[in-house]
């Protein structure tokens, strides 16, 4: 792709493959969500943790991986594994600034964990830093505090996972 244009034409994008890559719903006792702030995005927008899946790696050991890299910590159960990979488009003016331009988008499996360890586990300090600040939230506040290209696979998600937090919550 020419590096001359900020967004890629239409024709270059779908050539482009999806980056493989896990999600993670990490539930505290409550059912509550995990959710933090990336140190790169100065929106107010949060994400869940997320990351690649290395050649040949298997999903479930690169959920538990990145979320061991992202917050310090993999005391955490899979609970729920989604049926299918979700995908998004990144927006075309984000193609050549995320992943070198190889990509345009992800293709995520999603995992749900319930999260065993305390609060004071969570460290965003690693050796390089994704996130700023993490909170736990309700289900279903989680769409408005996401960037909107990502809204449309957490509602997939947070469908497909809301037996798992029920049975966490108890209910």
């Amino acid at each position: 792709m020419p590096a001359s244009r900020e967004a890629p034409l239409p024709e270059e994008i779908e050539r482009l493959p999806y980056r493989p890559c896990v999600g993670l719903m990490i539930l505290n006792e409550k059912g509550q969500v995990f959710v933090a702030q990336r140190v790169d995005e100065r929106s107010g927008a949060w994400q869940m943790p997320q990351g690649g899946i290395d050649p040949g790696e298997d999903p479930r050991a690169a959920a538990l991986r990145e979320m061991k890299e992202e917050i310090g910590t993999d005391n955490a159960e899979i609970v729920a594994e989604s049926r299918e990979w979700h995908r998004y488009d990144l927006p075309a003016h984000l193609i050549r600034k995320v992943w070198g331009g190889r990509y345009r988008g992800q293709a995520q499996r999603w995992f749900a964990l319930k999260f065993l360890g305390r609060d004071e586990d969570i460290r965003l300090d690693g050796h390089h830093p994704e996130f700023s600040a993490w909170c736990w939230v309700d289900l279903e506040r989680l769409p408005k505090l996401i960037v909107p290209f990502k809204r449309d696979v957490y509602a997939k998600v947070i469908e497909e996972f809301r037996p798992a937090v029920e049975e966490i919550r108890g209910a």
